[in-house]
This record gives C-alpha cells, sequence and structure tokens, in this order.
C-alpha cells in the first residue's frame, strides 16, 4: 500500500500499524457515539444464540444487541482471529485480498471469496455495501488510548456509525501481546464459540510452550541483538518495542531488541525511527525482522547496496514479522517459534 504511506499528524497523534511505519493518515478519535457504556461486569457476556449479547470492550464501551450478532463486520485481522475460533465475518474491511486476488496475509485462514470486501486499501470503506448486509456487529482494533477503531475511515466515521451496529473496539496499543489474545478470545465466546474445546485449550498450550521455548533461547543467547525493521522505496523503518504488542511481549520474554531513543522516535508517533537508506546500518543487529504485510516492501525485493552489506542479511538472519498479529492463539505460536528458532541458530555478527 505505498501510496497509503504518508504519515498525517492530528491531534491524536500519529498512528502506525504495529510501529512499523505510518501506513495511512492518522485518525481522530472514532468512539461509538450510539453504544451505551458503562455497564458492570468483566466485559463479556456469553449468550445463548437467541438471547440478549452485550460485550463491554476496551473503550469501556458495551455494545448490546437483542441476540448475538450473526451479521458480523471487522476489519480483515479481526475477522481472521475470530474465524479460527468458528466465528464467520459477512463482511471485512482492510487489507484483504493481494493484486492478484489471492488471500492478503493479514487474512488468515479465511476464504476471501465467502466475505464481503468492504474495502481492501488505506480509507476504502464502502459505506452502501456495509449497510446492505444488515450488519449488527462492527468489530477494529485499536492502535492508539483514544478509542480510535483501526481503518475506519475518520471522514466517514460518521455515516458508517449511523447504520446503526453496535461497535467493539480491541486494544492492541502498548500492552503485551498476551492481553488482547485473550480479549479476542472472550469476544469469540461472547459471539458462540466454544472456547473451552480441546482445539481451542491445544492452541493455547501450544504458545504458551513456544513462549517457553522463546525464554529459553534468551537465556541462552543473550547477546544476540535483534532489530524490527520495514522498507519502503525512500525510508527504511525501526520499530521501537514500546507499544506494540508482539516486540513488547518478546521483549519481556528476554528478547534484545535494538531501542531507537525517544527523541529519534518522536516523529514517527512514539513507534519508530525512519531512516534512509544510506543510513540503514545506523544499528547493529544479529536477526533483523522484517514487516511482511502487503504494504511493506519484502526482503526479496530490496536492491539498496547498503542492505545487502548489513551482517544480518548476509548471514541470512532474516525472519517474517507481522505487525499487526491475528489475534488468535493459532497464529500467535509461530511468531514466537520462528523468532525463538532464529535466535537458537544465530551467529554474532554484530
Amino acid at each position: 500500500m505505498p501510496n497509503a504511506r504518508a504519515t498525517h499528524l492530528s491531534r491524536r497523534g500519529v498512528l502506525a500499524a504495529g510501529g512499523a511505519l505510518g501506513l495511512g493518515a492518522a485518525l481522530a478519535a472514532c468512539g461509538d457515539d450510539d453504544a451505551k457504556s458503562g455497564s458492570s461486569g468483566s466485559g463479556e457476556t456469553a449468550a445463548a444464540k437467541s438471547g440478549p449479547w452485550s460485550f463491554k470492550d476496551d473503550r469501556g464501551q458495551t455494545a448490546k444487541a437483542d441476540k448475538v450478532p450473526s451479521n458480523i463486520v471487522a476489519f480483515v485481522g479481526v475477522a481472521a482471529a475470530l474465524y479460527d475460533y468458528g466465528i464467520q465475518a459477512k463482511g471485512v474491511f482492510g487489507p484483504t485480498k493481494t493484486k492478484d486476488g489471492k488471500a492478503d496475509v493479514q487474512a488468515g485462514d479465511m476464504d476471501v471469496s465467502k466475505v464481503t470486501v468492504l474495502g481492501n486499501e488505506w480509507g476504502q470503506f464502502n459505506i452502501e455495501k456495509y449497510a446492505a448486509l444488515a450488519p449488527d456487529a462492527l468489530i477494529s482494533t485499536m492502535f492508539d488510548d483514544a478509542g480510535t477503531l483501526w481503518y475506519v475511515p475518520e471522514e466517514s466515521k460518521k455515516k458508517i456509525l449511523a447504520v446503526g451496529a453496535p461497535s467493539v473496539g480491541i486494544s492492541v496499543y502498548d500492552r503485551q501481546l498476551t492481553e488482547p489474545l485473550q480479549r479476542m478470545l472472550q469476544l469469540a465466546k461472547s459471539l458462540g464459540a466454544d472456547t473451552a474445546s480441546s482445539r481451542v485449550k491445544a492452541a493455547k498450550k501450544a504458545f504458551e510452550d513456544a513462549a517457553a521455548r522463546l525464554r529459553a533461547a534468551t537465556k541462552t543467547n543473550p547477546d544476540i541483538k535483534v532489530m524490527a525493521g520495514s522498507a519502503s522505496q525512500d525510508l527504511f523503518y525501526v520499530s521501537g518495542s514500546d507499544l506494540s504488542i508482539d516486540l513488547e511481549y518478546f521483549k519481556a520474554l528476554g528478547v534484545n531488541f535494538v531501542e531507537p531513543p525517544e527523541k529519534a522516535k518522536a516523529k514517527g508517533g512514539g513507534w519508530y525511527e525512519s531512516l534512509s537508506w544510506e543510513n540503514v546500518d545506523k544499528y547493529a543487529a544479529d536477526i533483523i525482522m522484517m514487516d511482511n504485510r502487503t504494504s511493506a516492501i519484502q526482503p526479496a525485493d530490496i536492491t539498496e547496496a547498503t542492505w545487502k552489506k548489513l551482517p544480518a542479511v548476509k548471514a541470512g538472519q532474516v525472519i517474517a514479522r507481522n505487525p499487526e498479529p491475528i489475534l488468535s492463539y493459532d497464529k500467535c505460536t509461530p511468531l514466537l517459534t520462528s523468532l525463538a528458532e532464529a535466535i537458537e541458530k544465530a551467529k554474532k555478527v554484530a
């Protein structure tokens, strides 16, 4: 999505997907004006398919409906996570299909031919198609603490919310991965998922085992330095670990990250430092985790000579990272496993 890279400042600051790069304009707050907030409870209410439904989201707002939503419209990554729990969205927005019509990395295991795509790029959201789906829930993630629903366009948010579907926001801002994973599980349960199934229990156990493996790898190789990067035509972005759910969690497990100073990250809203390709060697790293979203240039397609000279690149110690993890245990386990394996095998090259 190179044409959506321009980062705009607003009173809410800069939003960058997973801290990797300014994917698009920063959104002003997108709170659900129609939602009834403030109900007490743990935040999730499992309901019978025919009974009333409510869910208290990470904005503190409680979405309510007379029955469990069945015409769900969600940001593609949310829809992919719910799909892993057996909940099928009717409509999605955000990167769903690649240019050749295949499923985007953020679509997970969903059959993208079976969902209505309301917008595949930043700023796209077809309100007419949305209304035609008769949506009974609008769900997205939030990359700030202001209630901004990710990929719900600022310029049309009022019209979107006026359709009447209660909205739900799950925060992926400045917390460790395990928190939004648990919140997504709670949301799926409220929507009718069998979260006590052997399959879900096995997926969570696999995640915990992978986390233990990563912690062990960092103890065995504590000096291995890891850098989280993202490539665009003109700039290379070095993500800080302070705001991103995956990097915060990996850091808690002992991963030794390159951390740009706060002053350097300020222009990126605290998420990242942007470097020219001439200065891509500013930080020494033994492993580089590269943004694998379609909005970023992939390592195999980077032609800059300075990139090819980096020790980690020359050593073949470059792995993929999704700055917007699909929030199911099934999809997050490989992220842990991949990094653990890389640290286990890594040579000290920087």
